[in-house]
Protein backbone atom coordinates (compact mmCIF):
# COMPACT_ATOMS: atom_id res chain seq x y z
CA UNK A 1 0.00 0.00 0.00
CA UNK A 2 0.92 3.60 -0.95
CA UNK A 3 2.17 5.45 1.62
CA UNK A 4 -0.65 8.28 2.79
CA UNK A 5 -0.52 11.09 4.48
CA UNK A 6 -2.38 11.95 7.34
CA UNK A 7 -4.97 14.44 5.69
CA UNK A 8 -5.01 11.55 3.13
CA UNK A 9 -6.56 9.14 5.93
CA UNK A 10 -9.02 11.53 7.18
CA UNK A 11 -10.31 12.04 4.06
CA UNK A 12 -10.74 8.92 3.16
CA UNK A 13 -12.14 7.50 6.87
CA UNK A 14 -14.47 10.39 6.08
CA UNK A 15 -15.49 9.28 2.71
CA UNK A 16 -15.78 5.89 3.83
CA UNK A 17 -18.26 6.77 5.90
CA UNK A 18 -20.21 8.78 3.28
CA UNK A 19 -20.58 6.06 1.04
CA UNK A 20 -23.23 4.57 3.45
CA UNK A 21 -24.72 7.96 4.93
CA UNK A 22 -25.85 10.64 2.95
CA UNK A 23 -25.16 13.22 5.41
CA UNK A 24 -22.58 12.70 8.62
CA UNK A 25 -22.10 15.01 11.97
CA UNK A 26 -18.35 14.84 12.93
CA UNK A 27 -16.76 16.62 15.90
CA UNK A 28 -13.71 18.03 15.36
CA UNK A 29 -11.84 17.05 18.32
CA UNK A 30 -13.24 13.89 18.28
CA UNK A 31 -11.50 13.18 15.05
CA UNK A 32 -8.20 14.68 16.14
CA UNK A 33 -8.08 12.78 18.89
CA UNK A 34 -8.96 9.45 16.23
CA UNK A 35 -5.85 10.59 13.69
CA UNK A 36 -3.71 11.50 16.43
CA UNK A 37 -3.60 15.30 15.05
CA UNK A 38 -4.51 19.23 15.92
CA UNK A 39 -7.91 19.81 15.29
CA UNK A 40 -6.85 22.35 12.29
CA UNK A 41 -5.94 19.87 10.17
CA UNK A 42 -9.49 18.45 10.24
CA UNK A 43 -10.32 21.71 9.24
CA UNK A 44 -8.12 21.67 6.62
CA UNK A 45 -9.18 18.43 5.24
CA UNK A 46 -13.09 19.54 5.49
CA UNK A 47 -12.27 23.08 3.56
CA UNK A 48 -9.95 21.38 0.94
CA UNK A 49 -11.55 18.31 0.21
CA UNK A 50 -15.10 18.41 1.01
CA UNK A 51 -16.02 21.62 -1.17
CA UNK A 52 -19.58 22.24 -3.00
CA UNK A 53 -17.44 22.09 -6.72
CA UNK A 54 -16.39 18.08 -4.98
CA UNK A 55 -19.74 17.61 -4.45
CA UNK A 56 -20.40 18.58 -1.10
CA UNK A 57 -21.93 20.76 1.00
CA UNK A 58 -20.51 21.83 4.48
CA UNK A 59 -21.90 23.08 7.93
CA UNK A 60 -20.34 23.98 10.93
CA UNK A 61 -21.26 24.92 13.91
CA UNK A 62 -18.77 26.34 16.77
CA UNK A 63 -18.70 25.65 20.45
CA UNK A 64 -19.35 23.25 23.37
CA UNK A 65 -21.65 21.27 21.12
CA UNK A 66 -20.22 21.77 17.64
CA UNK A 67 -20.30 19.71 14.74
CA UNK A 68 -19.29 19.56 11.20
CA UNK A 69 -22.04 18.73 9.05
CA UNK A 70 -20.88 16.71 5.39
CA UNK A 71 -23.47 15.79 3.02
CA UNK A 72 -23.15 14.38 -0.54
CA UNK A 73 -24.51 16.98 -3.32
CA UNK A 74 -27.17 14.33 -5.31
CA UNK A 75 -28.47 16.40 -8.71
CA UNK A 76 -31.04 14.13 -10.20
CA UNK A 77 -31.42 16.73 -12.79
CA UNK A 78 -28.89 17.41 -15.58
CA UNK A 79 -29.88 21.05 -16.43
CA UNK A 80 -30.59 21.67 -12.57
CA UNK A 81 -27.02 20.21 -11.99
CA UNK A 82 -25.29 22.93 -14.44
CA UNK A 83 -27.18 25.51 -13.11
CA UNK A 84 -25.84 25.11 -10.17
CA UNK A 85 -22.18 24.53 -10.72
CA UNK A 86 -22.53 27.90 -13.47
CA UNK A 87 -23.29 29.72 -9.86
CA UNK A 88 -20.01 28.17 -8.01
CA UNK A 89 -18.04 31.40 -9.56
CA UNK A 90 -17.94 34.73 -10.50
CA UNK A 91 -16.27 36.25 -13.73
CA UNK A 92 -12.67 33.97 -12.78
CA UNK A 93 -11.82 30.69 -11.38
CA UNK A 94 -8.73 29.18 -10.59
CA UNK A 95 -7.18 26.28 -12.59
CA UNK A 96 -7.70 24.16 -9.23
CA UNK A 97 -11.35 24.76 -8.85
CA UNK A 98 -11.95 24.36 -12.33
CA UNK A 99 -10.31 21.24 -12.65
CA UNK A 100 -12.65 19.80 -9.37
CA UNK A 101 -15.49 21.04 -11.09
CA UNK A 102 -14.57 18.67 -14.37
CA UNK A 103 -13.89 16.06 -12.35
CA UNK A 104 -17.56 16.51 -10.46
CA UNK A 105 -18.92 16.45 -13.75
CA UNK A 106 -17.36 13.22 -14.75
CA UNK A 107 -17.76 11.67 -11.44
CA UNK A 108 -21.66 12.16 -11.96
CA UNK A 109 -21.89 11.45 -15.36
CA UNK A 110 -22.36 14.55 -16.94
CA UNK A 111 -19.39 14.28 -19.04
CA UNK A 112 -17.34 11.05 -20.55
CA UNK A 113 -13.83 10.62 -19.94
CA UNK A 114 -12.71 12.16 -23.16
CA UNK A 115 -15.09 15.05 -22.40
CA UNK A 116 -13.41 15.46 -19.37
CA UNK A 117 -10.10 15.35 -20.64
CA UNK A 118 -10.20 17.56 -23.15
CA UNK A 119 -12.02 20.54 -21.14
CA UNK A 120 -9.06 20.25 -18.71
CA UNK A 121 -6.61 20.60 -21.10
CA UNK A 122 -8.38 23.85 -22.71
CA UNK A 123 -8.40 25.42 -19.30
CA UNK A 124 -4.68 24.54 -17.83
CA UNK A 125 -2.87 27.03 -17.00
CA UNK A 126 0.24 25.98 -19.52
CA UNK A 127 -2.47 26.24 -22.40
CA UNK A 128 -3.94 29.82 -20.93
CA UNK A 129 -0.25 31.36 -20.10
CA UNK A 130 -1.99 34.70 -19.47
CA UNK A 131 -0.66 36.02 -16.34
CA UNK A 132 -3.49 38.01 -14.93
CA UNK A 133 -6.44 37.63 -17.48
CA UNK A 134 -5.85 33.42 -17.03
CA UNK A 135 -9.09 33.24 -14.13
CA UNK A 136 -10.84 35.39 -16.54
CA UNK A 137 -10.26 33.30 -19.73
CA UNK A 138 -10.62 30.17 -17.68
CA UNK A 139 -14.21 31.43 -16.41
CA UNK A 140 -15.55 32.17 -19.78
CA UNK A 141 -14.34 28.90 -21.18
CA UNK A 142 -16.13 26.86 -18.38
CA UNK A 143 -19.21 28.73 -18.57
CA UNK A 144 -19.17 28.22 -22.67
CA UNK A 145 -19.04 24.09 -21.92
CA UNK A 146 -21.71 24.50 -18.77
CA UNK A 147 -23.98 26.25 -21.75
CA UNK A 148 -22.75 24.11 -24.81
CA UNK A 149 -23.53 20.71 -22.16
CA UNK A 150 -27.03 22.21 -21.21
CA UNK A 151 -28.23 22.60 -25.10
CA UNK A 152 -27.04 19.30 -25.81
CA UNK A 153 -29.69 18.37 -23.02
CA UNK A 154 -32.52 19.13 -24.95
CA UNK A 155 -34.21 20.89 -21.50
Amino acid sequence: MAHQNTSDLIESYIKKILEKNEMIEIRRIEMADLFNCVPSQINYVINTRFTIQRGYLVESKRGGGGYIRIAKVRISDKMHMLEQVNQLFDDTISEKNAFAIIQKLYEDQFITKKEGNLMLSAIAKNTLNMNELEDYVRARILRAFLERLSYEDGK
